[in-house]
């Protein structure tokens, strides 16, 4: 095990250094760092801006303001999905809503809710916005597909709510959640990030990119694609294993509970 991981290790390596040598022969050959500036040009302004206090309140500040519209797309969808589960007048009510969000391309609901919103709270809501629909659709199927059978028996033995919910309903939705979660935080990044491009409120990523570009640093440019695609990375990777270790602690409780629903 340690070894194919020692080798894995070892082929990401080899792939990103084969992806600089490329970028490094793109910069040589286009011969203008106004264009495409070298490797080492764009890692040593990384490094310059990584040393400062500024770049970290940006950071934080872009990531809680997508973690927080991605939270509460996590939730409200959760209610949606369970609410029009229950009530088919409900799912024909708001299915209308729910097509219209997955519709509409993101940077025409960034430009409508600059007209409503503070460039502050821009990127919460294109975030919420942007997941809420995939998580809302992503449980519904999970929810419509709970094995009939073991609902039936559960009926049949008169089992409670609770023990239905700990027992069916959330091992079987459970996969779901987790695929919507982790495909709707891209989602959230991506969204967000850009939200911040044209909104530009202070101390932002997407402030950052935004002036960088007007500006012509593309060094600057760069460094800050480069950390909005760690970023997405790392919170992607530390989102999976949050959630493995919740599903693996959930498929642990059951035989605690003496093997029954």
């Amino acid at each position: 095990m340690k070894h194919q991981r020692i080798k894995g290790w070892l082929w990401n390596a080899l792939v990103a250094l084969f992806w600089l040598g490329v970028w490094q022969v793109a910069s040589q050959w286009v011969g203008q760092e106004l264009l495409v500036p070298a490797p080492a040009v764009v890692l040593r302004r990384l490094g310059e801006l990584a040393v400062t206090w500024t770049f970290w309140q940006t950071v934080l500040r872009s990531c809680l303001r997508i973690m927080e519209g991605f939270l509460l797309a996590l939730m409200l969808g959760t209610l949606l999905a369970v609410g029009t589960s229950l009530s088919k007048g409900l799912r024909r009510l708001l299915y209308p809503l729910q097509s219209i969000i997955k519709a509409t391309p993101v940077a025409s609901f960034i430009i409508l809710a600059l007209v409503w919103i503070s460039t502050r709270h821009l990127s919460i809501f294109i975030s919420f916005l942007m997941v809420l629909p995939l998580v809302w659709s992503n449980l519904y199927q999970g929810i419509q597909k709970v094995d009939p059978k073991l609902l039936e028996m559960a009926k049949v033995f008169g089992l409670s709510t609770g023990k239905k919910l700990r027992g069916i309903y959330i091992p079987s939705v459970l996969p779901y959640f987790l695929s919507a979660a982790t495909t709707g935080l891209g989602f959230a990044w991506k969204a967000g990030v850009a939200a911040e491009v044209l909104g530009k409120p202070s101390g932002s990523i997407g402030t950052m990119l935004s002036n960088a570009k007007i500006y012509l640093e593309t060094p600057d440019l760069f460094a800050w694609t480069i950390v909005v695609i760690l970023l997405s990375m790392a919170i992607e990777k530390g989102m999976l294993f949050l959630f493995g270790v919740l599903q693996r602690r959930w498929r642990l409780e059951q035989p605690q509970k003496g093997g029954r629903l």
